[in-house]
């Protein structure tokens, strides 16, 4: 893991502000969603990209009734039936 040498203090709603440099950096837009992460003592956030409900393809997923499903996995779904 790389340190970025950037601290931030969490606000009274908790809340914290991702400096403009690492956004840029790391492509994070205005609206964009991040998925957040607990391991040992970390918070890991990561760019939400929705993946398949069976396999976890992120590739080309439809969302079908709220869920994500990737193409393969539809076209395995209508073999079966």
């Amino acid at each position: 893991m790389k340190s970025t040498g950037i601290v931030r203090e969490v606000d009274r709603a908790g809340r914290i502000v991702l400096p403009i440099e690492l956004r840029r950096t790391l492509e994070i837009e205005e609206n964009d969603s991040l998925e957040i992460f607990t391991e040992d003592n970390m918070i890991i956030l990561r760019r939400y990209e929705p993946a398949c409900i069976f396999c976890g393809n992120a590739k080309d997923v439809v969302p079908y009734k709220g869920r994500n499903i990737c193409p393969d996995c539809i076209e395995n779904l209508m073999k079966r039936l």
